[in-house]
């Protein structure tokens, strides 16, 4: 017999992205409605990113280019459409100054701070795309940075502030639904793309990663390369009946840390002392977002958000998670 309430509306459905963004926007009487401009961009360009990931094999765009990127990793096809799409969907708005991918060596300067740049947006267009040729969920990550008069003529160094001045901070993953968490620095909520409606709809406001839960992801193959303190870290884990979950995405899954809680850490290793993943695309953007779901983040010189970058492309460990899991991790790491 069919389900009598099987075409009722579910009412925390029916915000939208854009509806959520204004209504933030009326209870600070200091917006100027210039944010919600950026945000609807960013979901214009990952709605659009989103489509040519699921038409990837179809339109034979999977594989690698051929070229490197500024880090020097094999550039995947769709790394440089999903660049090309978020660029020319973001350099429209006019309150957008810089945008500096992580596939470019340098930031693009849009517009100087008389003519209307006020925002500069950072972003990995397409984290995990090497994963892509075998359906694994990838997603793009994104950081609003406000920018100072005179960013122009200041150059890089206009861009390179510490995590904790990001104004907004998200991702988008694209998996068997495009998912897009944001946070504003008031709390972090998700939305689902409605493909029925074209738009983002609000299914969680507020999310709160658990305050502990026995999972870690990291990439184990590299064990032997971590220093002692991870090696005594994994080997207490282990011992502690610990679960280990982990895709090999950054945004699948950091995503699954904070709705499951646990650890997601990436060390640093022989080949990467530093770490590998980059502190302005990925480790501080992810840093806002777990901490504004009551988690921590933290590299091995104290919390993220604190790091003051010397480069645009720098790397960093990233440790980050429910508090009590990074407290065992920094436990290790400080005896």
């Amino acid at each position: 017999m069919p389900d009598p309430t099987a075409n009722e509306w579910n009412e925390d459905n029916l915000q939208s992205l854009q509806s959520h963004i204004l209504a933030e926007e009326q209870s600070h009487p200091q917006a100027t409605g210039e944010f919600s401009w950026i945000l609807s961009a960013i979901a214009l360009a990952t709605k659009t990113i989103a489509n040519k990931v699921r038409r990837a094999r179809i339109d034979d765009v999977l594989g690698d280019l051929g070229e490197t990127n500024p880090q020097g990793e094999t550039q995947q096809k769709l790394d440089v459409i999903a660049n090309d799409i978020i660029k020319a969907c973001l350099g429209s708005r006019a309150n957008i100054g810089v945008l500096v991918s992580e596939e470019d060596e340098e930031p693009t300067v849009l517009r100087t701070h008389a003519e209307g740049g006020r925002y500069a947006v950072l972003f990995d267009p397409l984290d995990g795309s090497s994963n892509i040729d075998f359906s694994v969920g990838v997603g793009t990550i994104f950081s609003v940075l406000r920018l100072e008069d005179g960013h122009a003529a200041k150059g890089v160094e206009a861009i390179l502030h510490h995590g904790a001045r990001q104004v907004a901070a998200g991702y988008v993953l694209f998996g068997s639904s495009t998912v897009f968490v944001l946070t504003t620095g008031n709390g972090v909520n998700m939305f689902v793309l409605d493909q029925s409606i074209g738009a983002f709809v609000l299914v969680k406001s507020n999310l709160q990663i658990p305050q502990a839960s026995p999972i870690y992801s990291v990439n184990e193959a590299n064990c032997n390369r971590f220093p002692e303190p991870y090696r005594e870290y994994l080997t207490w884990a282990h011992e502690s009946d610990y679960t280990s979950r982990y895709i090999g995405s950054m945004v699948a899954d950091v995503h699954r840390t904070l709705l499951k809680g646990g650890l997601f850490m990436y060390p640093p290793t022989a080949i990467h002392p530093d770490g590998k993943l980059r502190l302005m695309y990925e480790a501080n953007p992810m840093a806002m977002i777990i901490e504004n779901a009551g988690g921590r983040a933290i590299s091995e010189h104290g919390r993220i958000l604190e790091v003051e970058p010397t480069s645009l492309h720098q790397r960093s460990v990233v440790i980050m998670g429910s508090p009590d899991e990074v407290g065992h991790v920094q436990r290790f790491i400080d005896s």
